[in-house]
């Protein structure tokens, strides 16, 4: 039996394992400044700017600034961030601006990835340590719990709790630490180059996903790790779709 190139796999959360996906209901009564309701199109700029992993998506100011660049620190700079990113979207009332807000750090309200929960299980069931680490400001761990896969994710690397960002190399050492392995035997798979890819400055390996919706990639995280040297024993059959 040929010995697996690595010890442990990370995963980002956001655009590679789950990903925040509107209900329509959501923005149904969101209404800008002159009481008018968003089309799609606002809509999905709007829900691109919530979720983008880099990049500042609005105009701020210094203070405003300072909220965006540490949302990921502390959760009272994350909320003050992401109303700024609303209220500057057009989304004039307050109520409505923090009950979107609250959609965003509701573990319920993001949709897994197809293949999220069968990747883990074979991961961990083959003897790989499995991390998630992501630049995040609320508690994750019972979108995993609900699926019942929380068991199986030695370590939960959450920015906020550990006191360092991506693309920092600190949550890197902090995640390869914990789980006791070296960095040249881990991966991390997500889906920002710039973020996630900074893993390789300590050592690691790394595989891009694409944060597409959900009903269009069934099969991302197979193929990465596939694309990496892994080949995880999978349900079913057919490696190309």
């Amino acid at each position: 039996m040929s010995v697996p190139p690595f010890d442990a796999v990370l995963f980002d959360f956001s655009g590679t394992l789950f990903r925040l996906e509107e209900d329509e209901s959501w923005l149904a009564d969101v209404t800008d400044d002159r009481g008018r309701p968003f089309d799609v199109h606002r809509q999905a700029e709007l829900m691109r700017r919530m979720t983008a992993p880099t990049g500042q998506p609005v105009e701020m100011d210094a203070a405003e600034h300072h909220a965006w660049i540490n949302r990921d620190r502390d959760p009272r700079w994350h909320r003050d961030a992401y109303l700024t990113v609303l209220r500057r979207s057009g989304v004039a009332d307050e109520e409505q601006a923090l009950g979107l807000y609250a959609k965003l750090t509701d573990p319920r309200c993001w949709t897994v990835y197809p293949d999220t929960v069968p990747v883990i299980e074979a991961l961990a069931g083959e003897g790989l340590a499995v991390a998630v680490l992501s630049n995040i400001a609320f508690d994750i761990r019972p979108a995993f719990a609900a699926l019942g896969i929380d068991d199986l994710v030695s370590e939960f690397v959450l920015s906020f709790e550990v006191g360092a960002v991506k693309p920092e190399p600190e949550i890197f050492r902090h995640a390869v630490d914990a789980l006791g392995v070296s960095p040249e035997r881990t991966l991390m798979v997500g889906d920002s180059e710039e973020a996630d890819g900074a893993a390789r400055r300590i050592g690691c390996s790394f595989a891009l996903v694409e944060p597409l919706p959900t009903a269009e990639r069934r099969r991302g995280l197979w193929r990465a790790l596939f694309a990496a040297g892994l080949s995880p024993s999978e349900p079913g059959a057919g490696r190309s779709s």
